[in-house]
């Protein structure tokens, strides 16, 4: 939204002395001429907005001047005050907490009380219900390597539990669906990947330093690249897992089917994923078709059975 990139746009002139309008238009991912718009916005607002021609210039707020606290509305202010507190249940650090006490200066004392309670009247939470104990190490060592730029070396386990050696030139933490990646230039596949901080063993951060290179932008929607391989497949789930199946397809495709249970549309792609998925809902979902599913799932929980057949027959019988 625009008046979040305009306060934001505010908060980094704050921070620091002289920015380029490349740079703010790096980090706010717009267009340059849209960065312009912006300067113009923020000074007829008020705010003293000085262009430094030549190399080394850019956009500055003159030196001395004081924010006025009515730039920022209500609205603007209960935005950024739930959106730092949510940040900081995921992100180590004081950075957020600092963020966070900046920002309250700005709050107007007749009406700090009235704006605390917008900001809580939305809380995200991000962080997951369990997890690996060294996301939070491992997310200072990567924000340190990201500062520094300093390269960060770890064994890898890939899914299908290879273990490989990196070292890696970091460029961008991404938190997507409840998890920690890392964006980076993997020396040892020659090439950027995205790494998930929980398959890192052992990272270390390296003495040696490398000379940033251009970094695109990481994959982290592929909507569009998996939608032409599903294909619709009929489950029939217990009212009991609804909300579970509900975070994976939409209520319109449900159908009552009793008292007790739903007939479900359901998009399926034949790989591992989703068949691990639908046997995670145990016996309260059966997929009632198109026959080959419903094969390669018999076939799969009859070698569950087996499985446990065969080390039961192991056991010592009890006395």
């Amino acid at each position: 939204m625009k008046a979040d990139r305009l306060v934001g746009i505010i908060m980094t002139l704050l921070d620091k002395q002289r920015v380029s309008a490349q740079a703010l238009a790096d980090t706010f991912e717009v267009s340059l001429r849209t960065i312009y718009r912006d300067m113009d916005a923020i000074s007829a607002a008020g705010i003293p907005i000085r262009a430094a021609p030549g190399v080394g210039g850019g956009f500055e707020i003159m030196p001395g001047y004081q924010v006025d606290k009515t730039v920022f509305s209500a609205d603007d202010l209960a935005a950024l005050l739930s959106g730092l507190s949510s940040l900081s249940s995921m992100v180590p650090g004081s950075e957020p907490a600092n963020a966070l006490a900046k920002v309250r200066r700005f709050l107007p004392a007749g009406r700090a009380g009235e704006i605390e309670l917008k900001a809580d009247q939305i809380r995200v939470d991000l962080s997951p219900w369990v997890g690996s104990q060294n996301t939070g190490p491992y997310l200072k060592t990567i924000k340190a390597a990201l500062w520094e730029s300093r390269l960060v070396s770890f064994r890898y386990i890939d899914h299908h539990g290879n273990k490989t050696v990196r070292t890696v030139e970091p460029y961008q933490l991404v938190l997507k669906h409840g998890q920690w990646y890392v964006q980076g230039y993997c020396r040892y596949r020659s090439d950027f990947r995205l790494f998930r901080l929980s398959r890192m063993i052992g990272l270390e951060l390296c003495r040696e330093t490398f000379v940033p290179r251009a970094c695109p932008k990481p994959v982290l929607d592929i909507t569009d690249a998996v939608e032409p391989l599903w294909t619709d497949i009929r489950l029939r789930i217990h009212r009991s897992i609804m909300d579970r199946v509900l975070d994976l397809c939409g209520y319109e495709r449900f159908t009552p089917d009793g008292p007790e249970h739903f007939v479900v549309r359901f998009p399926f792609i034949d790989r591992d994923y989703y068949y691990d998925m639908l046997l995670s809902l145990g016996d309260r979902c059966e997929c009632l078709g198109p026959p080959e599913v419903r094969e390669k799932l018999r076939r799969r929980v009859r070698s569950i059975a087996a499985l446990y057949d065969e080390k039961a027959g192991k056991q010592p019988a009890s006395v």
